[in-house]
């Protein structure tokens, strides 16, 4: 059985702790910057704050913190062993590749020879088709679908219910917004809506 310590604690962080418990784990408590929560998270500990992680040797931990780039900084601060939370219920296939830290939720699918990379969230009923490549710190919200060999960069965010076409690459630093469909390669960062999906803005 693995310790675990959750980094934030907010909703996206209870999720988290959900596939712990079902997965047989003991989850420690919660660290957070918001010395204002109640002294227990959906009945676990508030531990203190984030740089209190020094205090807790021989637990892993993992980032529950929905943020891209909140993930990003975190992991390169913090010196730790990185948890992943696969639920139980997620299908993943057998010769896939899922990063340190990475989240996959409920009945989310990871199929055949995809590379998924650290501190990613693949949200509940996300679809990750056969070859695909998430690079680190990605979010694929809930039900959206990434079809066969589709290329995301780091720090993409697809949102809820988006699609992105077979054969198809998302460069880094991109947002596409909830039920859009990206049928054509994106190759600029920014955020992207519609169907099929356009540029709406240029992301910093």
């Amino acid at each position: 059985m693995k310790k675990v310590i959750i980094i934030g604690a907010s909703g996206h962080a209870k999720v988290i702790a959900d596939i712990i418990i079902r997965s047989g784990d003991e989850l420690v408590g919660f660290l957070d910057d918001n010395t204002e929560l109640p002294e227990k998270i959906i009945g676990y500990p508030y531990l203190g704050k984030i740089s209190d992680y020094v205090k807790f040797r021989g637990c892993l931990f993992i980032i529950g913190i929905g943020n891209n780039r909140v993930r990003e900084r975190l992991a390169g601060e913090m010196d730790v062993q990185w948890y992943t939370a696969i639920h139980p219920s997620a299908q993943i296939a057998m010769d896939t590749s899922i990063g340190e830290g990475t989240a996959v939720m409920a009945n989310a699918v990871v199929n055949t020879s995809a590379r998924v990379g650290k501190h990613c969230i693949i949200n509940t009923g996300a679809v990750i088709e056969h070859d695909n490549c998430l690079a680190d710190y990605v979010h694929v919200s809930p039900n959206a679908a990434l079809c066969g060999t589709v290329s995301v960069g780091r720090l993409t965010h697809i949102g809820a219910g988006a699609v992105v076409k077979n054969n198809t690459s998302v460069c880094e630093n991109v947002i596409v917004g909830a039920g859009g469909a990206v049928v054509a390669d994106i190759t600029e960062s920014g955020t992207y809506v519609g169907v099929p999906v356009r540029k709406l803005i240029k992301n910093k």
